[in-house]
């Protein structure tokens, strides 16, 4: 097991690569050092983290309706991927917080752990641990690029890809 703490974050992204049908999504973060963390996760994982993320930034900003909120224009960010892209790991799942006191937002991602064929269910295996701490634009600027990147993917995801035959 491993833990990662990226605090704080320059940027955070999600992106693709490979062909429609056969992308592999990735979620990427930086620090202002330059240490890049990527990881691998599902179309749904991406769409499900920017909802989140939107309904959390929604709940702050109804506590604190004076808080300032900047508008993001996605067209001054960098969203792209950074090379290398050397996914660390697979997503299994993921949390989001808010740390009041620094006004962060926190993203943890726990890494999935497939038990070998000799080891049990009880693995003593330790997931890895990814901490992405950044402000509330980075994570407004996160969740509608992701909506974008996820929705420029088929029009039937359920074919996945592939021809789907029905016999009746």
């Amino acid at each position: 097991m491993s833990e990662i703490e990226l605090n704080p974050i320059e940027f955070i992204t999600v992106g693709t690569v490979g062909p429609k049908g056969k992308r592999q999504f990735n979620l990427q973060g930086g620090t202002p050092e330059g240490r890049i963390v990527t990881l691998i996760m599902e179309k749904e994982q991406a769409r499900r983290l920017a909802e989140a993320v939107n309904e959390l930034l929604d709940e702050l900003k109804r506590r604190k309706p004076d808080a300032p909120e900047k508008t993001i224009n996605l067209n001054q960010l960098d969203m792209d991927l950074r090379d290398p892209i050397e996914p660390e790991f697979r997503i299994s799942q993921m949390g989001l917080g808010y740390d009041e006191e620094f006004d962060r937002i926190i993203l943890v991602v726990e890494e999935l752990v497939i038990p070998s064929e000799e080891e049990t269910e009880f693995s003593e295996a330790e997931p890895s641990i990814v901490r992405f701490w950044g402000t509330r634009e980075q994570y407004r600027a996160l969740a509608i690029h992701t909506l974008k990147v996820v929705d420029q993917g088929r029009p039937d995801p359920n074919q996945n890809g592939y021809t789907i035959y029905y016999w009746v």
